[in-house]
């Protein structure tokens, strides 16, 4: 149904020379506004959609991009009813943000900030964690990740702060990136790790429990790894990377290997490297994971307290892409976590064109050459998901959300051309479990006031 309301939108796009009546695409899909009033409301990138399609997760952060950390309460809004229920509020001087839904269960990961923060230990990248509620019960929050930070360290315990927490689609396991409070702090000694962002995952493999001998140091629930390797200075031209960010598990059940056997999880993620003329940029990487993390590789799980810690025995690391004599190396545009098609075959990421327009490229998470998906006149201005059947990916353009074919690269716009104040923001451009909703974040004049509100477009009628 949807690949027919698709070529739908292409006849009336093309029988109006792709413009209405004001020079704007037509608006081609219902668009329906599902929160209104004042405050702040934020989506994630990924997972804000209940496991019944019903209910749509967001932080309440004020500022209309959320990179002031100030939320209060992590909620949810009926798409059909506009019923909102308060799923946790902070308390004690902490904030939260970004949360996903669990894929089958009505339960949602978030960021917790510190409670009672002192100038000591305020919010920052590496003082935060991840907890759990579950919906039935709002405003019980359990700790995700277990915390130590006092030597010895805790195996399955993490030394800092976690980050956008986003299930793989079983539900078991969980991904996010990292940064290190111990290697943060002031140290002695020349030979010492500096903090960098990482790629951790938790999974559900056992509880972790630390000691009490810093206030800070808190229980979790998942076992917590981090299973990316970075340095403090890349050898220029080579593979060597000094941040991962900006994951996305690959596949529904991994992908495929080229001896067809199946690698059942792995994260793709952007890593920065420097060039053979010194330049720094972000490449695609890929990591394949163990099915046990809990056993040691080539230092301890924990770290040390000059080492930052160890993937665990089993994890791959490789680089996917090498785009440093492209005119424009290196993966461009607005800010975007990689995203898997969800067979696993292929890896799309935004990069500039010879043109320097931000576009769709893809590439296989066995390596080889990359594909540019997309050849539009105007650059892909937000981050995307794809479609549960993997025929489609969402995004917004030109101040419309659209849809690009995955199997052609053809782009069409879902609603109409907005002026820049009220177009659809770049943080989230979702797709629903069920492939028959968009979800993402608009700009609305209410009570004299501009404020973040949810919308949702309707794809499907039947």
């Amino acid at each position: 149904m949807l690949s027919m309301f698709l070529m739908t939108c292409a006849m009336l796009i093309a029988a109006v020379n792709g413009s209405g009546a004001d020079g704007s695409a037509p608006a081609l899909a219902a668009e329906k506004q599902v929160t209104h009033g004042r405050g702040g409301r934020i989506l994630t990138n990924i997972g804000v959609w209940s496991p019944d399609g019903n209910w749509l997760a967001y932080d309440t952060r004020s500022d209309p991009a959320g990179d002031c950390f100030d939320a209060r309460t992590i909620e949810m809004v009926h798409m059909r009813t506009g019923e909102v229920r308060e799923l946790y509020r902070s308390t004690n001087g902490a904030n939260c943000a970004v949360v996903t839904f669990h894929p089958r269960q009505q339960k949602v990961a978030f960021i917790l900030g510190p409670e009672h923060p002192t100038p000591e230990w305020s919010y920052n990248a590496w003082h935060r964690r991840g907890v759990i509620v579950d919906c039935s019960r709002p405003g019980l929050a359990a700790n995700l990740d277990a915390r130590d930070v006092s030597y010895p360290f805790t195996p399955g315990a993490l030394r800092g702060g976690s980050h956008v927490h986003v299930w793989e689609a079983s539900g078991e396991w969980i991904s996010f990136t990292y940064e290190d409070h111990v290697l943060a702090s002031p140290g002695t000694g020349q030979d010492r790790d500096i903090n960098q962002r990482n790629i951790g995952v938790s999974a559900p493999v056992c509880g972790v429990r630390v000691g009490t001998d810093h206030p800070r140091n808190h229980d979790g629930l998942y076992f917590s790894v981090l299973v990316t390797k970075t340095v403090a200075h890349p050898r220029p031209g080579s593979d060597d990377i000094s941040r991962a960010y900006e994951e996305g598990w690959v596949g529904t059940n991994g992908y495929v290997r080229p001896d067809g056997s199946r690698q059942r999880r792995a994260l793709a993620f952007q890593g920065q490297v420097v060039t053979h003329d010194g330049k720094t940029i972000s490449e695609v990487f890929i990591v394949d994971l163990p099915a046990n993390p809990t056993r040691e590789g080539e230092g301890p799980l924990c770290g040390t307290e000059t080492r930052r810690p160890a993937p665990p025995a089993g994890t791959a690391q490789r680089r996917l892409t090498f785009t440093a004599s492209c005119k424009y190396p290196g993966l461009q545009g607005p800010r975007h976590w990689l995203r898997s098609a969800p067979d696993g075959s292929r890896i799309a990421f935004l990069m500039k064109d010879v043109r320097g327009i931000v576009q769709i490229h893809t590439v296989s998470p066995n390596g080889g050459p990359t594909t540019q998906l997309t050849s539009n006149n105007e650059s892909i201005a937000s981050s995307f998901t794809w479609s549960p059947d993997g025929k489609h990916l969402a995004h917004v353009m030109d101040s419309s959300v659209c849809l690009t074919v995955a199997a052609t690269g053809q782009t069409i716009p879902l609603t109409r051309r907005y002026p820049a104040a009220e177009a659809p923001r770049p943080e989230a451009c979702v797709f629903s479990r069920d492939g028959k909703r968009i979800a993402y974040v608009r700009r609305v004049a209410e009570d004299r006031q501009w404020s973040n509100q949810l919308f949702v477009l309707e794809l499907n009628k039947s």
